[in-house]
């Protein structure tokens, strides 16, 4: 895993009505997953294990899971396979899940640590767009076909 000094951060959070053992299968399931992001996913769950995402034609993301604790914290490293338009690499940044009961719902604590202002500007729409689609998906809804797999993302 390499890193690198991240200086900028991507926050959000997010209520959630559904329970937080609900939510962790929507980030861990690879079926799951990609109903609200990417159009496949291959995870190997746990320490040191492959996180990998097609997130759109030509755009992969890969990294490692770090921490894995069920159903309150995934933790892993994030980049995008050289393919891709990013300069981030896999395993340059890190992507924080946190999953905070609250009453019947989740508070979902997000956070992605970025080295500029310009990565965190693209990937805070990107987070922004599918966070929102985990939301529709979490609470039992179907966030339909992303549109952004059929074209430049607005």
């Amino acid at each position: 895993m390499s890193t690198t000094s991240e200086s900028v951060l991507v926050e959000r959070e997010v209520a959630i009505e559904a329970s937080p053992e609900t939510v962790w299968k929507f980030l861990v399931d690879q079926e799951k997953a990609t109903c609200w992001m990417g159009q496949s996913a291959s995870f190997d769950l746990r320490p040191g294990g492959e996180y990998r995402v097609g997130v759109i034609p030509g755009n992969v993301a890969r990294g490692e899971f770090v921490e894995i604790d069920p159903p309150r914290r995934l933790v892993f490293t994030w980049g995008w396979e050289p393919d891709s338009q990013s300069p981030i690499r896999p395993g340059e940044t890190t992507v924080e899940f946190d999953l905070v009961p609250s009453g019947e719902g989740t508070i979902l604590r997000f956070r992605h640590g970025l080295p500029n202002a310009e990565s965190a500007e693209s990937h805070a729409h990107g987070w922004d767009h599918y966070l929102a689609r985990l939301q529709v998906a979490a609470e039992g809804g179907d966030p339909g076909r992303d549109p952004w797999l059929d074209g430049p993302m607005a």
